[in-house]
């Protein structure tokens, strides 16, 4: 497969299980050395293990722990030329208004705060170094009607625009792209039924390593979904999609 990154370092964040263990095996098959981060020792632990990587053991929520990641990540493998940021978590129990307010709260907590947490703890180096490449992992949920669980859906209406501002932000200088997995079978979707349009598992994962190598750059702060965009199409049309302003999330009168 193309789009090799041997002698790269990523950093996958929420790296333990489903879509980031995914991306993490992904980027080591293309050669990178992968820093993989998550909350769950046993399961980071596994996964590094496996890719010959590095486990680490983090809460993305916590600022002073998202920095040690970093500074780890930078002293056993070397300056990080990838952030995949991906960590997240689902919704509270119950409705709305039933909820406690804290648990409603880390959910964004997690899902956007730790994206920005993350991000800035990479963004000086890159910055320095001038090379870096940061993937923000988003969802339908951002945009899609007839969501309910208003904590995920804000939380990641937020970090899509988030990646929007960041990719304006750092436009010329490091590349930030946000995309959506598709419906992927996980622990954070097992509420859906078994015939629901599940998306293969191996979208996202194949999306983040042509992300990292450099040839999407042209892409950044536009709205990838792994399963429904053709990212060689898309790349072919580079110039068009800046031009119409496409795969952008817009409102349209």
């Amino acid at each position: 497969m193309a789009d090799e990154l041997t002698g790269q370092v990523a950093l996958v964040t929420g790296g333990g299980r489903g879509i980031g263990a995914g991306i993490a095996r992904e980027l080591a098959s293309a050669g990178a050395r992968v820093a993989v981060a998550a909350r769950t020792r046993d399961q980071v632990d596994e996964v590094a293990h496996e890719i010959d990587g590095l486990a680490l053991e983090v809460d993305v929520s916590d600022r002073a722990a998202v920095e040690k990641m970093v500074a780890d990540t930078e002293r056993e493998l070397g300056p990080i030329d990838v952030l995949a940021a991906n960590a997240g978590i689902g919704n509270a129990e119950g409705t709305s208004w039933e909820i406690d307010p804290d648990e409603w709260w880390h959910v964004v907590e997690v899902n956007l705060l730790g994206v920005h947490l993350c991000c800035r703890a990479v963004i000086p180096q890159m910055l320095e170094r001038g090379a870096g490449r940061i993937v923000i992992t988003g969802s339908g949920a951002a945009y899609l009607p007839g969501i309910r669980q208003t904590a995920y859906a804000a939380s990641k209406a937020a970090v899509c625009r988030y990646g929007e501002a960041l990719a304006t932000e750092l436009a010329g200088r490091i590349p930030v792209f946000f995309f959506s997995p598709g419906l992927v079978k996980t622990d954070l979707t097992g509420f859906f039924d078994d015939d629901a349009p599940w998306t293969p598992p191996e979208l996202a994962p194949r999306l983040v390593r042509v992300l990292a190598s450099g040839r999407a750059d042209a892409l950044a702060g536009r709205y990838l979904h792994a399963e429904h965009d053709d990212i060689e199409d898309l790349i072919v049309r580079a110039d068009e999609i800046e031009r119409d302003d496409l795969n952008s999330i817009r409102l349209r009168r």
